[in-house]
């Protein structure tokens, strides 16, 4: 029996002979890695709950009130990060304390062999708490599929009414373009149910054509009855007003998309710090309980 000094507290260790045989025993103590799983499991969804509570309160519907956009952002990554070290600090400790003691291993083997067993309670959590995750996830998307579904099938159903009377691959818009004449004299339905579809397809395609705008400005002025001037003043206001919109549609797009690239950044990162006080936490319990 061999004894250092390491930290101002004697350790000892048993030499072993070369050609020695090697312990039956292995050095992985499962059970102290699934009880830190199931402690840091449950702190952090504790701790995610708690966080989503704060989160509401944090936001609001109404303009100027609750927290910007930016500083929720910021808040959910410190938020994610704070989970992850409670968590897995918890979790790690829990398993160094509860692994069995390794008899005459020395120093460095019993720090390495704690540091791999947080690390392994960490992954073990991890895993567990991403299969929860996805499983609410499916949930949830499985409502959505089945709504889809049964909206598709009711659009199915009026494709194959259009495709049996020949017209599948032609268009509303097309079908006005057939009939549409230099003094237009449709019924109200009709004409905001033309003027929708030439809208729609001006629209998609970046902008309406000059021919559709005079022809829009023509029917607002035969269903109103206001000077052609008027009517065409109308027609480039909704026009300006659906670019607009259309403009900050993908504004807001663009917003979702760096706030869901921030989360995945801030994700990845509190999870790499999780799996490192983890381990640490682990080497930490595993010293107390040998000293104790």
């Amino acid at each position: 029996m061999n004894t250092i000094v390491q930290g101002g507290v004697d350790r000892q260790y048993t030499t072993v002979a070369p050609g020695a045989t090697e312990s039956s025993h292995s050095a992985v103590s499962w059970a102290a890695i699934f009880a830190g799983a199931v402690v840091a499991t449950a702190v952090s969804l504790v701790l995610v709950v708690l966080g989503t509570g704060f989160g509401f309160a944090a936001i609001s519907p109404w303009d100027d009130a609750g927290a910007s956009a930016k500083t929720f952002a910021i808040s959910t990554g410190i938020g994610l990060i704070v989970v992850q070290w409670i968590g897995s600090a918890s979790g790690g400790f829990v398993t160094g304390r509860l692994r069995s003691k390794w008899v005459g291993v020395h120093t460095h083997e019993v720090f390495f062999r704690d540091t791999a067993h947080g690390f392994v309670m960490w992954a073990l959590a991890t895993v567990v708490g991403g299969m929860l995750l996805a499983s609410a996830t499916t949930s949830m998307i499985g409502g959505g599929v089945n709504a889809a579904a049964t909206v598709a099938g009711g659009a199915a159903q009026g494709a194959g009414s259009v495709a049996s009377q020949g017209m599948s691959s032609v268009s509303g818009y097309d079908l006005d373009m057939l009939f549409r004449s230099d003094k237009p004299d449709a019924n109200p339905q009709q004409a905001v149910a033309q003027a929708s579809r030439i809208l729609a397809s001006g629209l998609t395609s970046g902008d309406v054509p000059a021919g559709d705008k005079a022809y829009l400005a023509q029917l607002v002025a035969s269903q109103t009855g206001i000077a052609p001037a008027d009517a065409q003043k109308r027609v480039d206001d909704v026009i300006a007003r659906a670019k607009a919109a259309e403009v900050k549609a993908k504004q807001a797009a663009d917003t979702a998309r760096k706030a869901a690239a921030e989360f995945a950044i801030f994700t990845a990162l509190s999870l790499v710090i999780g799996a490192f006080i983890a381990s640490a936490a682990a080497a930490y319990g595993g010293s107390l309980r040998d000293e104790h």
